[in-house]
């Protein structure tokens, strides 16, 4: 096992982390920036190591920085959380070059699943279904133009090398193809330094579900369910839950296999999440793959009573998984809330600022995963959520209305600071979230200005 592990995040995934490493007796190194001097990270770890300004290029992403502070605090490895250098694989190949581990899938298996088109290559020849479309990069608008006459509006255009909602244009008529292909082209460059897109068809009404997969250097690889991530706005996921309404105990089974599949075609290790799109029929088709630890964990956690960060860290060290496939059991029902720093009125605009208030809510199978604390302050400079509310209940009912009442009971307050919280309220109460009955389309259908 690891001796000390460096923490290449903040928020609450390095509080998380942090814990994590502590429940496994391992010392952790914090690194921040100055505008997370102050952070629960960094008090709760065993040391700190400034790596630069606030901007989180210069320092979050200052990979000299970084790994230079592994190197002189002693950390034999690190854990990138996730976002930052999570997905990296020349950040984790840097690490094996200064024989520090990076606690994630090797750089080539980064690679293979990193690169959207390069993913939906291998997953097609392991066997799972793909949407129509493309599994090479489109490098011209009339190859675009002939593949979406092909599969038939509307399409959807996605950033090869995308991620976390980004470099995503879904197109209704073929007049908007070119600008569309064109905006996703330089979206792309600018975000990701890749230009590659590639183009399938778009399902009008699905269900975003996703499987959670676990697997180490032993050979064994086991699956941990599904997590329903329906409720989006822009691709970006608000409300999670475990196990999903819309899948039996016969689907559960058939996605667990595909997932399995898909991780061992391209000989993952780690904890990682296969991503799929799930029509009315029962019918489901392979997204892309996440190749780190993801916001939405807690829910799966929940379910089944396995610390999955405990469990990367486990097989990142080179031990193999503490239990079997048929030792996973899913019970009861659980929901996570993302509260955002963020106005859904004014389409979610971020509303950072100092929070004079910050009561977080307690109560039986209650859990809040944060790095807030009143009095700290909201910074500009990153992403803008600031606690997950995640509930369990032996019920999907008592579940939602679990949550309902440690939503109403948060209490998050500073000058211009709004939140999601009266949203997620909004969403729980909605006739067709209670129902399950809920797609990728809900929000388009119910605008937050209107729900809220």
């Amino acid at each position: 096992m690891f001796e000390k592990v460096l923490i290449a995040n903040r928020g609450e995934i390095a509080v998380r982390v942090a814990r994590a490493c502590r429940e496994l007796g391992i010392a952790t190194v914090a690194v921040y920036s100055d505008a997370d001097e102050n952070s629960m990270a960094v008090q709760l770890a065993d040391e700190a190591v400034r790596v630069g300004p606030a901007p989180a290029a210069a320092s979050y992403l200052n990979v000299p920085n970084v790994i230079g502070a592994a190197l002189k605090t002693g950390a034999d490895a690190i854990h990138p959380g996730y976002g930052f250098l999570s997905e990296d694989p020349y950040f984790a190949e840097i690490c094996a070059d200064h024989g520090i581990t990076f606690i994630g899938p090797p750089p080539r298996v980064m690679e293979a699943v990193g690169d959207k088109a390069l993913a939906r290559q291998a997953m097609t020849d392991a066997g799972l279904p793909l949407l129509p479309g493309t599994v090479d990069p489109v490098h011209t608008f009339d190859e675009a133009r002939e593949i979406a006459e092909k599969i038939g509006y509307p399409v959807v255009i996605k950033a090869a090398a995308g991620g976390g909602g980004r470099g995503i244009t879904v197109v209704h008529r073929p007049e908007d193809l070119r600008r569309s292909y064109q905006q996703t082209r330089a979206t792309a460059q600018a975000v990701f330094r890749n230009r590659d897109v590639y183009l399938e068809r778009y399902l009008e009404r699905a269900r975003h579900v996703e499987v959670q997969v676990l697997c180490d250097d032993h050979g064994n690889a086991v699956h941990l369910g599904e997590r329903d991530c329906s409720v989006q706005r822009r691709h970006q996921k608000l409300v999670e839950e475990a196990p999903s309404p819309g899948v039996s105990a016969d689907l559960r089974q058939r996605l667990g296999d595909a997932a399995l599949a898909g991780a061992r075609a391209v000989g993952y290790r780690g904890a990682g999440t296969m991503e799929f799109l799930l029509d009315d029929d029962g019918e489901f088709w392979f997204m892309e793959m996440n190749a780190r630890i993801q916001v939405e964990h807690p829910v799966t956690e929940l379910v089944t009573g396995i610390d999955i960060v405990a469990e990367q860290i486990r097989v990142a060290a080179g031990l193999p998984l503490s239990f079997g496939q048929d030792d996973v059991r899913i019970t009861g029902h659980a929901l996570e809330c993302r509260i955002n720093a963020e106005d859904p009125a004014r389409g979610f605009v971020p509303t950072p600022g100092r929070l004079e208030v910050f009561r977080a809510p307690g109560g039986p199978w209650t859990r809040i995963d944060t790095a807030c604390r009143q009095g700290d302050r909201i910074p500009p400079f990153y992403d803008s959520m600031i606690a997950k509310l995640i509930v369990w209940s032996p019920t999907r009912d008592g579940a939602i209305e679990r949550a309902d009442r440690a939503l109403s009971e948060f209490e998050v307050e500073g000058p211009g600071v709004r939140t999601t919280i009266g949203f997620q309220r909004a969403v729980l109460g909605h006739p067709e979230f209670r129902s399950g009955d809920v797609h990728t389309d809900f929000l388009s259908r119910n605008p937050p200005e209107d729900l809220t």
